[in-house]
Parts: C-alpha cells; structure tokens; sequence
C-alpha cells in the first residue's frame, strides 16, 4: 500500500475563471447600506497615487502599543471630487425580482469633457425626466447616482473621465433619497462628503496586469528535478490528469496572470486632506506625479498598479472588534522632510 501524501491545493476555486477584467472600472456586485441618518452616497473612487510609510498613534484600547506610535505602511488617493450628472430610478422586475431601471434624470448643465464618454444632447428637459420620476415614485427600490471622474483635476496626466453608479443611502426612505439626488444634480461629491476618517472600508479594483505565465509562477508548482534522464521539462506539471470522461479544470495549467478584478475588506481609513501638497514627496510619486487636490491615506496596501481607478465603499463583512471609528492622530508621513 503506498503512502499518500496530502498537500493544500494549489490556486483558489473562489477566482476561477482567471481572465482578464471586462473593464478596468471594477464592477461592484454589492453596496452595504450605512445608517448615517442623512443621505449620502454609499461609495467613492479614487487614483492609486503610490504607497509611503508614516508615523501613527496606535489608538486600539486592547493593543499592547496602545498610545505610543507605531509605523505603518500607508496607500495614498489622489481623489479629486465626483461630478454627478444624472440620477437613476430602480423598480423590481415582478418576473425575476432583479433591479429594473425604471427613470432617468440628467443635470441641466453638463461640462465639456463628459462629451469623450458620452453623447450629450443640445438641451435637457430636467422637468419631463422628474414627471417620469414621479410616476415610479411609489414602487422605486433604490436610488443611484451617476458620476463621473474628473481626471484632469489629478496628476494622472489624462482627460477621459469614468462613468460610475453609486447607490443613494444612509436612510431607509426612498423620498429622501430622491430630493437628495436632486439636490446633487451638477454638482461635486468630496470624499469628505461620503467617509470619515478613521472608519473601515472596503478596496475594490484590477491588479497588477502580469500577462501569460506558467504553472511555477502562476500557482507555485514544485519546480522539477534537473538530473540525468529527466527531459520532459522541469517547470511544469508531472500530469494534467485524466483526459476522460472530461478533463480536470482544477489541474493548475498556464494562463493569464495579474489584471484580475479583487475586493480587500477592511482597511481603515486613516486620514482625508484637501491640499496634496502637503502630502507629495519633493519630486513627485513616482510614475504618478504630483497630487494636486483631495487625498486619501489607507491603511496598508490594496490591489492595482499606480494611476489605476480604485472603488471604496462600506464594509461588507465588518469584524467583530472594529477599530475606534474615531479619526487617527498621523504624526508624520515618510514624504515630509524630516
């Protein structure tokens, strides 16, 4: 009887298929609502600007390092302000139960560059699109907005802005929701309008782009013996397994690797500035350049090569032992002169 040697799996089902992103814009599947007691939107996105190291004053009550300062590695946003062109009506498909798009609103004045993503009309009858508004009132579900980035307001180097739904919540009325889309109609949205600092979030966006890559790298794969008689590869799998009744999808095989679209859950927002002067390094970040306006500091890391669109929201799966949801004390950031 031979010995069977048990190992962990190499590669997680949970990402199959691994392919490419459709879009570079992360898609997000689910928006937990906030009891804020105001309305506001449920999301915010933001340029990947590069990551720095800074001094904090560890504020959990439980940690042993409580009230001393601790370095932590921190990702800057450049994240200028969401300009919001239109709000959006969903009603329940009585056949499916999924969101239907029931009306439409557009603002009355719409700026020049969101004619690169979209046709915009001579003139917009904002009074005809809230009769319509009005007709679904009753049976609407949900409320979202619809934004546009405004890149040229960041040091990104581009003009095409990137058109997001972001839903309207924080109260359970849906009346509420709609005057306050209406009131945001050509209008700018702050991340100080949507978070606080100190507060969890989740990460959404498409990583780091690899391209074609082989087993080793792509799944950890035992590289292969090299000595006499072995001449059938080294960097490779020893089978593929059967090739019948069907194959064996879950064999690690080579493929794409990287510019995959992934969700990090609770990173704590450590800080929202307005002047990013404060917070580029002398010679700019690299292969960014320089923040010009609103920032965010996350704790840690998130997904995503510089210049690329990040999506935060809400957490989803907050944890049991939240860190106080009171803002941070941030002595000093590795970009400032010492």
């Amino acid at each position: 009887m031979g010995l069977k040697i048990n190992r962990p799996r190499r590669g997680s089902m949970g990402v199959y298929p691994r392919k490419r992103a459709a879009d570079i814009v992360p898609r997000v599947r689910t928006w937990p609502d906030a009891n804020l007691g105001k309305p506001a939107l449920l999301g915010f996105a933001a340029y990947k600007a590069g990551m720095l190291h800074a001094v904090v004053v560890d504020d959990r009550p439980t940690s042993p390092l409580y009230g001393k300062e601790v370095v932590k590695a921190v990702t800057v946003l450049d994240a200028p302000p969401l300009f919001v062109w239109g709000f959006r009506l969903y009603t329940l498909d009585p056949t499916n139960g999924y969101l239907r798009s029931a009306a439409e609103v557009w603002a009355g004045e719409l700026p020049k560059h969101l004619s690169r993503v979209l046709t915009l009309p001579e003139k917009v009858d904002v009074d005809k699109q809230m009769k319509q508004v009005e007709e679904y009132r009753d049976v609407a579900v949900e409320v979202r907005a619809l934004v546009a980035t405004q890149p040229h307001l960041s040091g990104i180097g581009k003009k095409t802005p990137e058109l997001l739904e972001i839903p309207i919540g924080g109260v359970p009325n849906i009346d509420e929701r709609i005057k306050f889309a209406t009131s945001l109609l050509g209008k700018t949205v702050s991340p100080k309008d949507v978070f606080s600092p100190g507060q969890l979030v989740d990460v959404i966006a498409v990583t780091k782009g690899k391209g074609w890559q082989g087993v080793v790298k792509r799944f950890g794969v035992t590289i292969l013996p090299r000595w006499h008689k072995h001449r059938k590869g080294h960097r490779r799998t020893g089978t593929i397994g059967p090739q019948a009744p069907a194959l064996m999808f879950t064999q690690p095989r080579p493929g794409q690797m990287g510019f995959h679209q992934r969700t990090e859950y609770n990173k704590r927002l450590l800080k929202i500035g307005e002047n990013g002067a404060e917070i580029t390094p002398k010679s700019g970040f690299p292969h960014y350049g320089v923040i010009k306006g609103p920032y965010i500091l996350i704790q840690g890391s998130m997904p995503g090569a510089r210049k690329r669109l990040v999506v935060l929201r809400h957490p989803a799966r907050p944890p049991r032992r939240a860190p106080p949801s009171t803002e941070p004390q941030v002595v000093w950031v590795s970009s400032q002169q010492p």
